[in-house]
Order: structure tokens, then C-alpha cells, then sequence
């Protein structure tokens, strides 16, 4: 069994922990520029229709009693680093995919069993961080994973091995791993908008429609997922990613993501006692053109600081000319903590 774990509204959510007088209010994390975007909005902003990434001025003009709280980085990396000791209590692999959310490795546990780690879980979470954490289990990540999203806020669901399809075939095609905007667009102009339809197509329809990978996306369809929890240290790169539901225009507006990123690739540097000598960003743009940037550090580092201010040296060199649909930023040439290192990025 595999479990999938993600704080809720995290940035708001730690906002409303520590003042009392922004609970049950909507609230959004942002910058203060002029050109500030989301980072992420409470529960009670949803709404509205205020998501992550909507340019902040778009934000109020849904909301006109929108509180506005700045991002506090310091907060976040401890409260993360109280949620993976959590975590690495009760699995016997953590993969940690932000600061926020990871997959844990449970093993042979019944669904009984892996439900009782996720109510352990969720209490202490809540005792240490005074957090809520919506917790997804299944036989697969992707299933896991969907399960969360369901259970969210403060929610815990486990898919029972053996009826992954049946929970799946009703959902919207665009929750099925590797279905984006354009694709949904597409395959629903064939008729085909809910996952069951996808787990029923012929080989030959599958590969007219997304080539070699149709099958494998059919097994996902199916509920099928092979992939395991991943916290090996032997890796050549890790890396973080945040899809826009808007796009973004301009450097300014992808500033905060970018820091985000950068702060979440040095907790999972940490975390697996690494550093890294390569940071680089990956931009996908509103025509789906990637561009990609990358610069070599003199040392090895861990340091979010470091990995941030080579992040936007990268960024800054891609020349932006589009709107951006992706942000990711990856670290590589990764070594042993023991290396030494530096302040500065050549």
C-alpha cells in the first residue's frame, strides 16, 4: 500500500495557525508588487474562484474582502521538516514531492492497517504543527494521489486494491496522470470525458490518439501503477514543477514560485544528506515551447539561497516572450553533504 499525503491550503493554512483573526476568512498568499500572483489561497477564497498562480489584482476583484498575508519562508521549512520526521515514523520510504506533500511506502499493510497510519499520521501532524493533513491510500501513487485531492480538507480515503478501476471510471479525464489541457481538449472532441471510457479503448484507437504511451496511460485508467516510492539518495537530479491554471506573464510574477521551488529542492537535499553543483529551470510557455536554462555552482550546496539565486540567474537568461504555463527548477551533479560549501554561484 501506498500513501499519499498533502497539507492542506499549506501557506494559508500556516497563516491562519498563527493569527486567529484570519480564520474562516479568504485569505491568499502573496507578494506585495504590483504584479504579485497567488501562491496559494485558503479554503474560503476558493469561491470565488481564486486560485494559485491568478494575478493577485484578479484575486481581489472576485474577492473585494480578501486579506492579503506575505509568504514566510522560515515557517514553512519547519514546519515541513516536522511533517517528514512524521512521515519517516510511520513508512518505510518517503518521497517527497514539496515541502508539503510526499509518498510513503507502506508495504504489505492491510487497508485496515494503512488506515490506521494515516489517522496516526494526521494526529501528529496536527500536534506537532497544528496543521491538517488530507491523506490518500491505494496499491498505486496515481490512485493514492487522487484519493487525497477527494479527501481534501482534513479527509483520509483508502481505494481497497482490486477496485482501483471502479473508482476511477467516473472521474474527468483531465485527473488521469499525463492528461493536460490540450490533450483533454482534444480527446474530448472524440466524445471520451471520463476515465472509465479511456480504461475500455482498443490498442489501435490508444495509439491514434496518444501514440506509444496509450497503453501505459490505459493500465493508469485501469488503476494499474507499478511505480514505487523512491527515496533512494543514488539519484542523478531531483526537481520541483508547478502547472499555472493561468498563465504568467512576466519574471516578476514567477519570482515566488521559483524561491518556492528552490526552498523544497533544499529540505529533499537535506533530507537524503546531498548538494548539488547544477540548478536549472525549465519553462514551459502558453504555446507549449520548453526552454531550458541551466548554470554550474563553483561547490556543491543545500543551501535555498544559493539554489534560489541561481534559479533566477537562469530564469533572467531565458528572455521570456510568452506568457508561462510551467515553472519548474531542477538540481543536479548531486554529492555526499560532506562537500563543502559556498555563497556564491559562478
Amino acid at each position: 500500500m501506498i500513501l499519499h499525503g498533502d497539507l492542506d491550503a499549506f501557506y494559508a493554512g500556516v497563516a491562519q495557525r498563527d493569527d486567529a483573526s484570519l480564520r474562516g476568512k479568504p485569505l491568499v498568499v502573496a507578494g506585495a508588487s504590483r504584479r504579485a500572483v497567488v501562491l496559494t489561497a485558503s479554503y474560503e477564497a476558493r469561491p470565488f474562484g481564486i486560485l494559485s498562480a491568478m494575478p493577485l489584482y484578479q484575486a481581489k476583484s472576485r474577492c473585494p474582502e480578501l486579506v492579503v498575508v506575505p509568504p514566510d519562508f522560515a515557517k514553512y521549512r519547519q514546519a515541513s521538516q516536522a511533517l517528514f520526521a512524521i512521515l519517516h515514523e510511520h513508512a518505510s520510504a518517503v518521497e517527497g514531492l514539496s515541502l508539503d506533500e510526499a509518498f510513503c511506502e507502506l508495504g504489505d499493510a492491510t487497508v485496515a492497517e494503512a488506515l490506521d497510519a494515516g489517522r496516526k499520521i494526521k494526529d501528529a501532524v496536527k500536534e506537532a504543527v497544528a496543521l491538517s493533513i488530507s491523506i490518500g491510500i491505494a496499491s498505486g501513487k496515481m490512485v493514492a494521489k487522487i484519493a487525497s485531492d477527494d479527501a481534501k480538507p482534513d479527509g483520509l480515503r483508502a481505494v481497497a486494491p482490486g477496485t482501483e478501476a471502479e473508482y476511477l471510471k467516473d472521474k474527468p479525464i483531465r485527473r488521469l496522470w499525463g492528461i493536460g489541457p490540450k490533450t483533454e481538449e482534444r480527446v474530448r472532441a472524440k466524445g471520451l470525458e471520463r476515465i472509465g471510457q479511456i480504461a475500455e479503448l482498443s490498442d489501435d484507437v490508444l495509439y491514434e490518439l496518444f501514440g506509444r504511451w496509450g497503453a501505459e496511460l490505459r493500465d493508469l485508467a485501469r488503476g494499474i501503477d507499478h511505480r514505487g516510492v523512491n527515496d533512494s539518495e543514488a539519484v542523478r537530479s531531483i526537481s520541483s514543477e508547478e502547472t499555472f491554471e493561468h498563465d504568467v506573464a512576466g519574471i516578476a510574477g514567477l519570482l515566488p514560485f521559483v524561491r518556492s521551488q528552490a526552498d523544497q529542492l533544499a529540505e529533499r537535499l537535506k533530507q537524503r544528506m546531498l548538494r548539488a553543483s547544477t540548478v536549472a529551470v525549465k519553462i514551459k510557455l502558453s504555446d507549449r515551447t520548453i526552454i531550458g536554462r541551466q548554470t554550474s555552482l563553483a561547490q556543491p550546496t543545500d543551501d535555498p539561497r544559493i539554489i534560489n539565486a541561481a534559479a533566477r540567474f537562469c530564469l533572467r537568461r531565458a528572455a521570456l516572450h510568452r506568457p508561462v504555463r510551467l515553472i519548474g527548477v531542477r538540481v543536479a551533479s548531486l554529492a555526499p553533504a560532506g562537500a563543502r560549501q559556498i555563497a556564491l554561484f559562478s
